[in-house]
């Protein structure tokens, strides 16, 4: 009987040594430790590594962990409280292993705790888990930098330090000018290098308390706690001359790159971390305009605050809208100059109220591209589009994407998923860029426009005519379309100079083989001079206005009420 009671023993110690666990009892009194078969073994150490007393378990412990063990002990010998407790536990080979602890104690014959039964459980993977799990919720896994989502709540846990003890701070942002050139010329894999290379860059013009996050594909966003002007332009500077001394060194070759940078003051201009980020993408934009390579620091004033509260309340509106389903598009069809059938629908957005009243695009468009929330609303009007096609296989729909999305890497990654996934509605899919925009950042604009195309949608080039395209940079942006814009339509029949121009432009837009749609259409004699000069499409109120109906539902196209115009 004893030899079956021991032989049972002895598998049970293998099977919990196997299972990575330990278990050992503690007199507390003498300090003395005794441990099941196989402990050594599930620890990680090797036999004569084993603690034997107490002390020299404290001494295998992490130092760091020490404190919150004891604490916790001493809350089960005092109090009886259920006792748990993690903590890490050097092996024989001087790394660690993460356990899990858990006992009771038995009382002496004077009451006190005389001795403590415990378990000791590996729980090293699951805590490597659990670290990859935050890496991926708060870390950039390309640059080991915080993500934008952390980065945010970093600016909110500043700014509340900022109000508690009357601080101040800083909020960097660092854009990498042109970097999708760099993607096309030479790959994502040297593009990447060059993020992570800027990223070093940047840490090594940053002090010990500075905050480091990725806000976006091609941007880095820098929180400066205790920063003045002065101290934020100083760092701003570091960065930018650090670039321009040093090229980037990559497996293509050493690479010239430049850096255009915003910044805002806190808490004095911007009191959320929404206004910060805002507000610092306001001052990018105005570095990027004037030329880059440079940094831009944003300015406060009454009235623009003013006008910024409107501006936020109206982003606030419209965001609620994108949630609650209230965002529409009104549709206006592009007709055939010869026979007159619509061949192609343009998706106008609308925004519905609290109450139901329709508000044109307008009153709100403008202020969601200062408030930088156009790209979501680009990628919310897409996603409703291409549901449309879905639903309705002959029907094809334009949709007007702003400059924020043309000229931005990720935005462009997340619409090239979302035709992806719709691949089968592409070919009856067209993108509308206006020409002002285009002009902007042609490289940028060229690039989404060709990426688009390859899943078979079609480009569109609105407002023709109101910037000033060049045939090279049309023949870079490869479009299908083009677009004259409205105000060389009006009285056509007897403006000679309207006449004119837009001939120059029936011409130009022929030499890359671009189909040509007339705009603004509001007579028969509009039209009728634009057939006579060969344009292909015609739209506007003469063939008719914006509607939230959907002219296909129905048997033929019906007069309904005219909504606003875009």
């Amino acid at each position: 009987m004893d030899t079956d009671t021991n032989w049972t023993s002895h598998r049970l110690a293998r099977t919990i040594s196997a299972a990575g666990e330990a278990i050992y009892s503690w007199d507390i009194v003498s300090g003395d430790l005794d441990w099941s078969d196989g402990a050594a073994q599930a620890l990680g150490m090797i036999d004569h590594d084993l603690p034997d007393v107490a002390a020299e378990l404290n001494k295998r412990i992490a130092p760091d962990d020490l404190p919150a063990r004891a604490i916790a002990l001493s809350a089960l010998f005092d109090n009886g409280e259920a006792y748990s407790c993690e903590f890490k536990i050097r092996r024989s080979d001087g790394g660690f292993e993460w356990v899990e602890e858990q006992g009771s104690v038995e009382p002496g014959q004077n009451g006190k705790p005389a001795q403590f039964n415990g378990l000791m459980r590996v729980v090293t993977p699951w805590k490597r888990r659990e670290f990859d799990l935050e890496q991926m919720a708060y870390f950039d896994r390309l640059t080991g930098h915080l993500n934008r989502a952390r980065l945010q709540e970093t600016l909110d846990e500043v700014l509340a330090k900022c109000r508690d003890d009357g601080s101040s701070a800083a909020y960097l942002m660092v854009n990498i000018d042109r970097l999708s050139m760099l993607n096309d010329d030479y790959g994502f894999d040297i593009a990447d290098s060059v993020i992570v290379d800027v990223g070093k860059r940047i840490e090594d013009c940053t002090g010990v308390d500075d905050i480091i996050g990725r806000a976006g594909g091609n941007q880095f966003g820098l929180i400066l706690p205790g920063a003045t002007e002065v101290e934020l332009r100083k760092v701003a500077e570091q960065i930018l001359s650090g670039t321009r001394q040093r090229e980037v060194t990559t497996e293509a070759g050493p690479l010239a790159v430049s850096l255009s940078l915003g910044g805002t003051l806190m808490p004095k201009d911007a009191t959320t971390s929404r206004e910060i980020m805002g507000r610092t993408e306001e001052a990018l934009s105005k570095a990027k305009q004037r030329g880059r390579d440079r940094f831009v620091l944003h300015r406060t004033s009454a009235n623009r605050d003013a006008t910024r509260r409107k501006s936020l309340a109206t982003g606030d509106a419209v965001m609620r809208a994108m949630k609650d389903g209230r965002l529409t598009f009104a549709v206006q069809p592009i007709i055939d100059s010869v026979t007159g059938e619509t061949q192609l629908y343009e998706c106008l957005l609308r925004m519905l109220n609290e109450k139901g009243e329709l508000i044109p695009a307008g009153l709100f468009i403008p202020v969601v591209e200062k408030l930088g929330l156009i790209r979501r609303l680009d990628v919310h009007t897409l996603e409703m589009a291409l549901l449309e096609m879905e639903q309705v296989d002959h029907v094809n729909l334009a949709v007007n994407i702003s400059g924020m999305t043309a000229t931005d890497p990720s935005s462009l990654d997340r619409l090239l998923s979302l035709v992806h996934i719709h691949s089968g509605v592409a070919d009856r899919l067209i993108f509308e860029i206006t020409e002002t925009v285009a002009m902007m950042d042609y490289e940028e604009t060229a690039r989404f426009a060709n990426k688009l195309r390859d899943l078979g949608c079609r480009i569109a080039l609105d407002d023709f005519g109101a910037g000033y395209t060049s045939y090279r940079h049309l023949k870079a942006l490869s479009v299908d379309i083009v677009k004259i814009d409205g105000q060389f339509v009006q009285d056509l029949p007897s403006n000679k100079e309207n006449q004119l121009f837009v001939q120059t432009l029936l011409d130009l837009a022929e030499g890359f083989n671009a189909e040509v749609v007339g705009e603004c259409v509001e007579t028969e004699a509009e039209a009728q001079a634009l057939r006579d000069r060969g344009v292909k499409y015609l739209q506007g109120y003469h063939f008719g206005a914006p509607t939230l109906e959907r002219p296909w539902d129905t048997s033929g196209l019906q007069a309904v009420q005219a909504e606003q115009t875009d």
